[in-house]
């Protein structure tokens, strides 16, 4: 019974919640860009629009598949397949709560860093098999711009793992909370360990590591194609980019692996920066709150808060700042976030070096 509940309840079960949780999203960022732009968003199906992302789901499903002539049919046929799936078997190692996760490996940060570029790759063989200029423009857009800025997540988490010693990501969880065995030094002044909440986030623990979380989101956002970073889906250059060619169902999980990939990394930064399942409510004298909201739905609740409002910080980022150009891109990339990253690992060395020894 337990191997059935790993091997097919579990994998199901988050299947389905990225699905719900894609229906939200997109939901929320219509009526965000609504908000901006001064404007309702949807209003006519379902009261204050509720239904349209369903209608709208409902619609794809039905449609016909269409293969263009000229395309390469299995390219066509198995890109959307990795996209989503290189995104989704992601979620396998990412805790939830303490000791609530698919599967509990030490190197779970690495396995992350790994499935997730074969991204890369379903992107470009949809781009190639769609034989379509835009789409073939899109897809070497893309791939351009996720290898370029896997440099900076890399060098971001590099910096991380620095303090933290450990890949293992429910490690890392442990460590920002109050059942943390070892001494957790707010801003490397005092132990902290018994207070818990806030105070123990690996953000405050080793204050460079806000600025090595903001490269860590902004090198995310271009990992996601989200805007400012959507070059390789320049609807008003490039059409849809990549996925172009696609409709119903195959676009369907093209979709749902990009809002998929948003959690996914929201997630990633909120477990590793921000205290993962941990309370943000300190223990303050006889006031016992970091004690009092901890445990599995205590911490599932945490963890999905955090990441939801990183997924709304997205959100708003893409309906209030304009396209970079691609030089722009490229540029903000090697000058600027590479060498920062480099800079916040020496600042890790030294950090663990001289003050959490």
């Amino acid at each position: 019974m337990s191997q059935l509940i790993v091997h097919i309840i579990i994998p199901v079960a988050i299947f389905g919640f990225i699905a719900l949780f894609t229906l939200f999203a997109v939901y929320a960022e219509r009526k965000i860009a609504g908000f901006v732009q001064d404007r309702l968003g949807p209003m006519e199906t379902g009261k204050y629009g509720l239904l349209q992302t369903i209608a709208d789901i409902l619609k794809l499903l039905q449609k016909e598949f269409i293969t263009p002539k000229a395309a390469d049919r299995i390219l066509f046929a198995v890109a959307p397949i990795i996209i989503f799936g290189a995104v989704y078997i992601g979620y396998s190692v990412i805790p939830w709560a303490p000791d609530w996760l698919p599967a509990n490996t030490h190197t779970g940060l690495f396995f992350i860093m790994a499935v997730v570029s074969i991204d890369a790759i379903g992107i470009l063989m949809a781009g190639w098999g769609s034989n379509n200029k835009y789409s073939l423009l899109g897809a070497i857009r893309a791939i351009a711009q996720m290898v370029s800025y896997e440099i900076p997540v890399g060098l971001s988490l590099i910096a991380a793992v620095m303090i933290t010693q450990t890949l293992n990501l429910n490690e890392i969880g442990y460590q920002q909370g109050i059942l943390s065995a070892d001494p957790i030094f707010f801003l490397g002044i005092w132990d902290v360990s018994h207070i818990g909440g806030i105070f123990a986030w690996h953000v405050f623990q080793a204050p460079h590591l806000i600025v090595v979380y903001l490269i860590f989101f902004i090198a995310s956002l271009a990992e996601c194609n989200r805007a400012p970073f959507d070059i390789p889906e320049a609807e008003s250059e490039l059409i849809g980019g990549f996925h172009t060619e696609y409709g119903g169902i195959r676009f369907a999980f093209i979709f749902l692996a990009e809002y998929a990939m948003m959690f996914l990394v929201a997630m990633l930064g909120v477990v590793i920066f921000l205290g993962g399942w941990n309370t943000p409510l300190p223990n303050i004298g006889v006031i016992r709150l970091a004690d009092w909201t901890t445990g599995i739905g205590w911490g599932i609740f945490w963890t999905l808060l955090k990441s939801l409002i990183v997924v709304g910080v997205q959100i708003w980022i893409r309906w209030t700042l304009p396209r970079f150009r691609a030089d722009q891109l490229m540029s903000l990339c090697w000058k600027v976030m590479i060498p920062l990253g480099f800079l916040c690992m020496a600042i890790s060395g030294l950090w663990r070096i001289l003050v959490m020894v």
